[in-house]
């Protein structure tokens, strides 16, 4: 089986060659890891204490970003290295303050996983929810250098638990813990004689209750508003745009938010004409006249998103008609009901808050219209569906002190 692991890895590095030649990500993907090693070697000094936190993308990050910024204020003498597998974390927080050195992480070859490891000595090695790099894992265990993985979830669909997931399951076990975020995930481990486990929930609570205490002012999104109701559309797709379309063809009493996913310039066009019978503007040219008009502010910028939660009546959360929804947290942090198209099935808050009627999922726009007609004229509904959108954050907070609790005691060993 390690023979066939360590193949897929060389396959996988010659297909994002292949197809960097016309994908930009890909390309990033290359061209990021280009002399990493050097760069390294030329930064990091040999007598730094590094604490390493990998992610593989930006939802990762966010995952663990709780967990980042609470052990730097409580161990200020460390430096912390943050690495990303994927472009779409990297590029978005390559100048993340809250890590000291942020790269790349190597292929996941047995001499990547070495020498990487060689040059930069951390005392600790954290790998966010599903970041399962064996040749990491095993060399990492050789040295004898703690391995947590926090926030993680599993399923009982994951190789590690079929008949043919052995030689996973040893890898497994060279992880000295795990925090995951659910009882299902504690019990399959268990189930696998896996019990260097904790139960400690999901490390986003933490960050994105620290978000609803302080919100950042939009004055714009005040002009914008102009007494109506707003309906934010956050981390959209195009199916989920077509779906909004249809949903407040005959409304007057909304104006919408609609901030996509990716915001290159073909996005962007491509809502704009989707809209076009309506008056809209961009965010980064909306000034104090236009946007009291508009009935549609795109947000054409990044970084901004968890911040215009505070300003929408409701929001709907892309990614449902694709391979999964995004974040839903940032907008039920504000008290804010959410609303997602149907895959949302791997994500237990969704499924939570759809059993509390804090979310809603919908398959079309006709049950769209529905639940926002029901939110903005049952004021009732639309308060008790509020409130037990906060409460179930606050309910849920507190995993990053559980976490660094423990990773704490090793650092004192």
């Amino acid at each position: 089986m390690s023979l066939i692991y360590n193949l897929t890895i060389f396959i996988y590095l010659g297909f994002i060659h292949l197809i960097s030649l016309f994908n930009k990500k890909a390309d990033q993907w290359i061209k990021g890891r280009k002399n990493l090693f050097e760069r390294i070697s030329g930064e990091i000094g040999s007598s730094e204490n590094i604490i390493w936190f990998h992610a593989a993308s930006l939802g990762e990050f966010e995952q663990g970003r709780p967990v980042i910024e609470a052990f730097r204020q409580l161990n200020p003498t460390y430096k912390i290295l943050l690495t990303f597998f994927s472009p779409s974390g990297f590029e978005v927080r390559k100048k993340y303050s809250g890590a000291d050195f942020i790269y790349y992480l190597p292929l996941d070859t047995k001499k990547n996983a070495r020498k990487f490891i060689r040059l930069v000595r951390p005392k600790i090695a954290i790998f966010i929810k599903y970041e399962f790099w064996f040749n990491y894992i095993s060399e990492l265990y050789r040295l004898q250098i703690p391995l947590f993985t926090i926030s993680a979830i599993f399923r009982e669909d994951q190789h590690f638990f079929k008949w043919y997931g052995g030689w996973f399951r040893k890898k497994l076990e060279k992880i000295t813990y795990f925090f995951v975020q659910d009882q299902n995930s504690l019990e399959l481990l268990k189930s696998i004689g896996i019990n260097q486990v904790m139960r400690s929930g999901d490390t986003r609570f933490d960050r994105v209750f620290e978000l609803s205490k302080r919100t950042t002012e939009f004055p714009i999104m005040d002009l914008f508003k102009t007494g109506k109701k707003i309906l934010l559309l956050g981390s959209s797709w195009p199916p989920d745009e077509e779906l909004i379309q249809k949903a407040i063809e005959d409304r007057n009493d909304l104006k919408i938010i609609i901030a996509p996913h990716e915001v290159h310039e073909s996005r962007i066009a491509s809502i704009e004409s989707k809209f076009s019978h309506l008056n809209l503007i961009r965010y980064t040219k909306a000034d104090e006249n236009s946007v009291r008009l508009a009935d549609i502010l795109i947000i054409d910028t990044i970084g901004i998103l968890s911040g215009l939660y505070h300003y929408c009546d409701i929001a709907f959360i892309g990614g449902g008609f694709g391979k999964g929804i995004h974040n839903i947290l940032e907008a039920v942090t504000f008290g804010k009901p959410v609303i997602f198209g149907p895959n949302y099935q791997k994500f237990k808050e969704a499924i939570d808050l759809i059993r509390f009627e804090g979310a809603f999922s919908v398959k079309n726009s006709d049950e769209l219209s529905a639940i926002i007609n029901r939110l903005l004229n049952d004021s009732n509904f639309y308060k008790k569906s509020s409130e037990t959108c906060v409460e179930f954050v606050i309910k849920n907070c507190g995993a990053t002190g559980q976490i660094l609790k423990k990773i704490n005691e090793y650092l004192l060993k």
